[in-house]
C-alpha cells in the first residue's frame, strides 16, 4: 500500500466516522445524558465493532453480500428497525442523572454489535474494504486497514461524545433536557434517509450515505 494512498485512506476515515450519523447522533447524546466517562465503553465499542467489519469485509465476507445482496437488504431493514427503536429510547429519556433509575449507556459489547445492523457502518466498512484493500493484498493490507479505522475512528467518536458533556451544564432543566433529546431522536431517526431512497443495485451494496457520495474505484497499489 503506497504512502498516497494510506494518506487517501486517513482522510477516508475522518470523512466518514467524524461526520453526522447513528453513532456520532448517540454518542451525543449519551455524552449529555451520562457524562463522558460513561460513555468511553460506547466509544471502544464503536471503534472495535468498525474495524472488525473492515476486516471480515476485506477478508471475504464483503463477496458474501454481493452475491447474495438479499441479505444486504434484511440487514438494512433490520436495521432501521432497531435504530428506530433507540430513537424512541432517547426521546422519551427524560433524567440528566449518572444515577438515574434504569437509565444505561451503552456497554462495549452493544455498541460493537450495534455496527452490524448500522447502515452507515456498513457504507463505511464496504467502502473501506473495496476501494482501498489492493488486488491480492487482503491478508496484509485488510488488517492495516482495520486498524486504521480504530486508530482514526475513536478520537472522532470521542469529540462527539465530548461536546455532549460540554453540554450537560445547559441541560439541567427538565423540559431543556427533554427537548434535546427529542431533536437527537429525530436527527437519528433523519440518518435512516438514505435507507428508505436509496436501492442498492443487484451486484454491489449501496455504499452512499448521508452526506457521502460513494467511494471512488477501487485503487492499486
Amino acid at each position: 500500500m503506497t504512502s498516497q494512498l494510506l494518506l487517501a485512506y486517513v482522510l477516508f476515515c475522518f470523512a466518514t466516522a467524524g461526520t453526522p450519523g447513528p453513532n456520532n447522533m448517540m454518542l451525543l447524546a449519551s455524552g449529555a445524558n451520562f457524562g463522558f466517562r460513561r460513555t468511553i465503553l460506547h466509544i471502544l465499542g464503536i471503534s472495535a465493532g468498525l474495524g472488525f467489519m473492515v476486516l471480515a469485509m476485506g477478508l471475504g465476507l464483503g463477496g458474501v453480500f454481493r452475491a447474495y445482496p438479499v441479505l444486504h437488504e434484511i440487514l438494512r431493514w433490520v436495521g432501521g428497525a432497531y435504530m428506530l427503536w433507540l430513537a424512541w429510547k432517547i426521546g422519551t429519556s427524560t433524567s440528566i442523572s449518572d444515577r438515574a433509575v434504569g437509565a444505561k449507556p451503552m456497554t462495549f459489547a452493544q455498541a460493537a454489535a450495534f455496527q452490524w445492523v448500522n447502515p452507515k457502518a456498513w457504507a463505511m466498512a464496504l467502502g473501506a474494504a473495496t476501494t482501498y484493500a489492493p488486488e491480492g493484498g487482503g491478508w496484509t493490507v485488510v488488517p492495516l486497514l482495520a486498524g486504521t479505522f480504530m486508530l482514526v475512528g475513536a478520537p472522532c467518536s470521542a469529540a462527539w461524545a465530548g461536546f455532549g458533556q460540554g453540554l450537560r451544564p445547559f441541560l439541567d432543566r427538565p423540559a431543556i433536557l427533554r427537548t434535546f433529546n427529542i431533536v437527537m431522536a429525530l436527527l437519528l431517526v433523519a440518518s435512516l434517509y438514505p435507507l428508505v431512497v436509496e436501492r442498492p443495485n443487484a451486484s454491489t451494496p449501496n455504499l452512499a450515505v448521508a452526506g457521502h457520495g460513494a467511494p471512488t474505484p477501487r485503487s492499486r497499489g
